[in-house]
């Protein structure tokens, strides 16, 4: 559901545990809500929240939707009462996760945030801004994505993580966890990208 006011943090309780889905979400697809609906089962999530951002740093954003367009079709595409569709981010001019979190993590110090994204994210998380921050703050779970199941045992980060890896069987023991902490969580993949619809239009 979209919260109130988008643009605002929405509101917690102590010890509530939420994942973290950030993204441009240009367009947001089924693919998005497949990866929502592990997460909060796998985890033991009591909400998920779609951060949708202003632009991503590491795409060339000339084809990003507005973003009250984009917040207006998540909106539309899901129907899940545990989500929530956030823009925090343009209210408070971030747009590098360790930004995202530290604004989080500062005016919600008693929330367990977990940072959720797709498997395909593993290749470049290095190459994200203060990655390793972004490890040491909060635990992240990577949700599987077709041709990047191996990607946990290959990528730059997860090598230097990998002593701090949780079984996805203790998955819903992560949100509690004190990072650096992360999962890989296999099952059915979806086959869908933002990338493809847009290039199918």
């Amino acid at each position: 559901m979209l919260s109130r006011n988008p643009y605002k943090i929405p509101p917690t309780a102590k010890a509530m545990k939420i994942g973290l889905f950030g993204g441009s979400f240009n367009p947001p697809h089924s693919g998005h809500v497949h990866i929502s609906h592990i997460a909060l089962r796998r985890l033991g999530l009591d909400q998920l929240w779609w951060s949708v951002s202003p632009g991503n740093p590491l795409k060339n954003n000339h084809n990003l939707l507005p973003l009250p367009q984009r917040l207006k079709l998540c909106q539309e595409l899901v129907d899940h009462p545990a989500v929530r569709i956030t823009a925090f981010e343009a209210r408070f001019n971030v747009r590098y996760t360790a930004d995202t979190l530290e604004v989080l993590t500062t005016r919600r110090p008693c929330v367990n945030f977990v940072w959720v994204m797709g498997a395909d994210n593993l290749t470049d998380f290095h190459k994200w801004d203060r990655w390793r921050n972004i490890a040491d703050r909060v635990p992240l779970a990577v949700i599987d994505r077709p041709g990047s199941t191996m990607s946990p045992n290959s990528t730059s980060a997860t090598s230097s993580l990998s002593r701090f890896r949780v079984d996805e069987r203790d998955g819903q023991l992560l949100a509690g966890a004190k990072p650096p902490a992360w999962t890989f969580i296999h099952g059915p993949r979806s086959f869908l990208s933002s990338t493809q619809i847009r290039n199918s239009k």
